[in-house]
């Protein structure tokens, strides 16, 4: 079952400023909705957060929560590793 993605602004905005990794993401996370546990991925389930992961890409990562119910992959913040977990 192909899970759905969306994600909220501030990612959107990271996205579009940084088109370098922006096509990898996108690619990633099409990946994520096929197989959210796809283990070719760079991916680490958040410590003490249910549902929470982070996906690496180079220097930035993705934080996303696997929201079963809705069948949905939503992704909340992006940024650089010294940044996106403050």
């Amino acid at each position: 079952m192909k899970y759905r993605v969306d994600m909220n602004k501030e990612v959107r905005k990271f996205l579009h400023t940084h088109p370098e990794v922006s096509a990898k993401f996108i690619s990633a996370l099409e990946q994520i909705a096929q197989n959210p546990f796809d283990n070719a991925l760079d991916i680490k389930k958040l410590q003490g957060q249910s549902h929470k992961y982070r996906l690496r890409i180079g220097k930035y990562r993705l934080l996303y929560e696997i929201i079963d119910e809705q069948i949905l992959i939503y992704a909340y913040k992006a940024q650089s590793r010294g940044d996106v977990y403050k």
